[in-house]
């Protein structure tokens, strides 16, 4: 697997973004776990505020399914680069050195499939210390209805925006 590096989560969500843009008014929030906007994809995490770890890989095509049980959550959604430069930021800090460009076949759509676990640890809590893992995969692909290949009942809680939710 790559290495995962640390991401700093403001409100509960972080980003595979294109050139940095965040247009949250275009945001699909129907899975509750990858939120794909008009281009780039919120990846919405279990704590509130802190720091997470994140492994980022770009592969060529479709990878095997998932044949282990160690991610709790994984959802797929087709994401737009029409700039060609998505990337993992954090919504506060921006871009995360180290981690892989997942766009390296320049603009156009490609398929991201987000790997979840630990979600349910410290919920809408403060977490310096990470407790929560993700893998991201990546590739080439045509725009396609997106996929919740495993969930859990923390992404059926996450449907919505978290200043949406009622407590």
């Amino acid at each position: 697997m790559a290495t995962a590096h640390h991401v700093y989560v403001p409100e509960g969500s972080f980003g595979v973004l294109d050139a940095g843009e965040i247009p949250v008014e275009t945001a699909d929030w129907s899975n509750g776990l990858a939120v794909p906007m008009s281009h780039g994809v919120l990846v919405v995490t279990g704590i509130h505020t802190g720091t997470i770890r994140v492994a980022a890989v770009s592969v060529t095509g479709p990878p095997p399914g998932p044949a282990d049980d160690i991610w709790e959550e994984i959802v797929e959604a087709s994401v737009h680069a029409p700039a060609g430069r998505l990337q993992v930021e954090s919504l506060e800090q921006g871009r995360v050195e180290g981690l892989a460009p997942l766009s390296p076949a320049g603009p156009g759509w490609y398929r991201l499939r987000v790997h979840a676990r630990g979600r349910n640890i410290l919920r809408d809590k403060v977490s310096i210390e990470p407790v929560e893992d993700y893998l991201l995969l990546a590739w080439p692909a045509l725009q396609a209805d997106t996929d919740v290949v495993r969930t859990s009942d923390h992404t059926q809680a996450q449907k919505m925006p978290r200043e949406s939710r009622s407590e």
